[in-house]
């Protein structure tokens, strides 16, 4: 599991995506997974970077706000896509990938999908064995 873990992060960090939008997208995700691990890491990472806290606060409503890109937003709205269910059809219609080109040249995109891959490849440990928000990596699970 370290080994795809660390692939993913060296992915994620090519440069081809800014950083901002990626801790955005997960902690969007964090928040639609019910995950105070995630919401709190991510929070902590985009402050970390220089985030306003209206920009980090904004993004449980970004549909509603103008803090955020074009290119963030079809971000959200892809992680949005990904982890909701569509019992009608399927998660990212034509459209929203046709969006998302629009925005992220190939490379981009398929980092973008990294991303999110990222935090589904992690969402399990973070669900069942509740990692201690805050901690840092290899000491954030109570024995």
């Amino acid at each position: 599991m370290a080994v795809v873990g660390e692939g993913l992060h060296k992915v994620i960090k090519n440069g081809s995506i800014p950083q901002v939008t990626i801790h955005l997208l997960q902690l969007r995700a964090g928040q639609m997974l019910g995950s105070t691990y995630f919401t709190i890491r991510e929070t902590g990472n985009l402050r970390r970077i220089g985030e306003s806290e209206e920009r980090i606060t904004a993004v449980a409503t970004w549909h509603d706000t103008t803090y955020f890109t074009d290119a963030e937003r079809v971000a959200l709205e892809l992680v949005e896509a990904v982890l909701t269910p569509n019992p009608s059809g399927e998660r990212v219609p034509d459209e929203l990938y046709a969006k998302a080109s629009a925005h992220y040249d190939d490379k981009a995109l398929w980092t973008l999908i990294m991303a999110i891959a990222h935090i589904d490849f992690f969402t399990p440990a973070a669900l069942i064995a509740k990692p201690i928000p805050g901690m840092p990596p290899g000491q954030n699970y109570s024995e």
